[in-house]
């Protein structure tokens, strides 16, 4: 058996910034990442569009509007001091029909309430300055926005826990954990590790470590696979930086936008397509196990029943690119069903709980010498030092005090 301080289940952006803000407190501390996969930022982190947040979204004094806006700043800094290519280029949020300029300028005064200075509301024909090829009658410019690849971020985290004399096993996925002694004991298919705290960072999988760990949890995660298009070289033109729909204030996703990644890459998506493998990339991927533990969940039954007609949509959008052009058209009207091919996807953990609420702030479930960090979608990466900092804190206090 192994021994360590702290043991973190998960190689993506959250638990690698997260051991990495341990060192920061203390770099005497003996600290094992255990990954199931070969390599860092493998499912979502490794999935993401790249954007960095400003913190527009989200309702002042939350999770999400907090660490996003802290983690901002500490994501640029970590980027300055490692070469890190990122790129500040600002983007639009558009209205294009008049229902949607009440929550247009809801999410205006939200980013001005979370200090997000320049961000400004502009008309339909200062929507042209920012994107000509845009069409909207109204919007809100936000300069803070950013693109940056954040599986280099990631990368750039893991070399210097290495360096630091930290260990990150691949290929140990996590089968149980033993709570019952002074220092829980973890046990892979290839080793076991003992340590005086663990925290979970295991993204779709983080109900499941939650539960092993002993944790009360009313949540389930559902997984919502996020299909991409990308512009042809020929029509990047149409598009200058980003550009996105005002939300629909009642469901967690941001709608089918364009964003422009670090590579000069357009990509136009995602949509929210139920998936039926927790890191069911496409349409085929398919586990009946994990298909039924989402569907015979009350929470669930309750979800599809309030949603059923938008997640009819968004099937329907998932089989038909003309449906997905038509969507695209309503924020660049020129756009045609030849500019786009098809690209990437990614898979949203998106926790749901018995009452069939999608719950929508970051979520961390604490437990004696466990934390679990159970609810971590977008803006977590922007957030990722941030979220990190906050743990690394609350696991000085409860196990080295």
């Amino acid at each position: 058996m192994d021994n360590y301080d702290v043991t973190v289940i998960g190689a993506g952006i959250i638990g690698l910034a997260t051991a990495y803000k341990l060192l920061e407190f203390n770099p005497s501390m003996k600290i094992c990442i255990l990954e199931k996969e070969n390599g860092v930022a493998f499912h979502q982190t490794g999935h993401n569009s790249g954007v960095i947040h400003s913190g527009i979204y989200y309702k002042p004094g939350s999770l999400k509007a907090v660490n996003c806006i802290t983690g901002y700043n500490m994501l640029l800094e970590f980027c300055d001091e490692n070469n890190i290519p990122y790129d500040i280029c600002g983007k639009i949020i558009v209205a294009t029909q008049e229902k949607e300029i009440p929550p247009l300028k809801t999410l205006y005064e939200r980013g001005i309430a979370n200090g997000l200075s320049g961000t400004k509301l502009i008309s339909a024909d200062e929507i042209k300055e920012h994107e000509p090829e845009a069409a909207g009658i109204q919007g809100i410019y936000v300069p803070q926005t950013g693109i940056v690849d954040y599986k280099a971020v990631s990368e750039k985290i893991y070399e210097k826990l290495k360096s630091a004399g930290s260990e990150v096993r691949f290929g140990e996925e996590v089968i149980s954990i033993n709570s019952s002694d002074t220092e829980p004991v973890i046990a892979t298919r290839k080793n076991k590790y003992s340590s005086k705290a663990v925290i979970g960072c295991a993204g779709l999988y983080s109900d499941k470590i939650a539960q092993m760990t002993g944790s009360e949890t009313d949540f389930r995660i559902i997984p919502f696979r996020g299909e991409y298009y990308k512009l042809k070289d020929s029509a990047r033109h149409l598009v200058k930086n980003l550009i996105y729909p005002v939300p629909d204030p009642e469901f967690p996703f941001l709608g089918v936008h364009f964003t422009r990644r670090i590579d000069g890459m357009i990509e136009a998506g995602p949509n929210a397509v139920l998936a039926f493998k927790k890191e069911g990339y496409v349409k085929s991927d398919f586990s009946l196990s994990e298909t039924l533990n989402t569907l015979s969940y009350t929470g669930f039954h309750k979800v599809a029943a309030k949603y059923w007609k938008t997640g009819f949509y968004e099937f329907r959008r998932s089989f038909s690119k003309n449906e997905f052009v038509n969507s695209l058209q309503k924020l660049i009207p020129a756009i045609k069903s030849d500019d786009i091919e098809k690209g990437g996807s990614g898979v949203r953990a998106q926790a749901c709980d018995s009452g069939g609420k999608l719950i929508d702030d970051f979520m961390f479930v604490e437990n004696g010498n466990f934390i679990n960090v159970c609810n971590a979608p977008s803006p977590a990466a922007t957030s990722c030092f941030s979220i990190g900092k906050t743990i690394a804190e609350k696991i000085l206090k409860k196990c080295f005090d």
